[in-house]
């Protein structure tokens, strides 16, 4: 299973702050971020919100129904390795 220390992160988008976007094998992902304006970014926490298999934010997962905010690094890795656990479904 894929954790923390296993993301690249890179300049966020915006300029401020930086994001790591990863893609797990079941087709969901993470985007992780730590910027001035994201939950917890100014005391140097972490921001995660689950993609669905677009890259798109989906809130419609057992995991949570919003980002999760104010996350440390183990925290991280916890919603990292519940996102990987999540099967998908195809609907026929």
């Amino acid at each position: 299973m894929k954790t923390f220390k296993e993301l690249k992160f890179k300049t966020h988008p915006m300029g401020l702050g930086v994001q790591a976007v990863e893609t797990f094998d079941n087709q969901y992902g993470v985007s992780v971020v730590r910027t001035p304006y994201s939950y917890g970014g100014q005391k140097g926490r972490y921001e995660l919100a689950v993609l669905d298999s677009s890259g798109a934010i989906t809130y419609d997962t057992p995991i949570t129904n919003d980002v999760l905010g104010y996350l440390t690094e183990d925290e991280v890795s916890h919603y990292m390795i519940e996102v990987q656990k999540l099967l998908t479904y195809t609907l026929f």
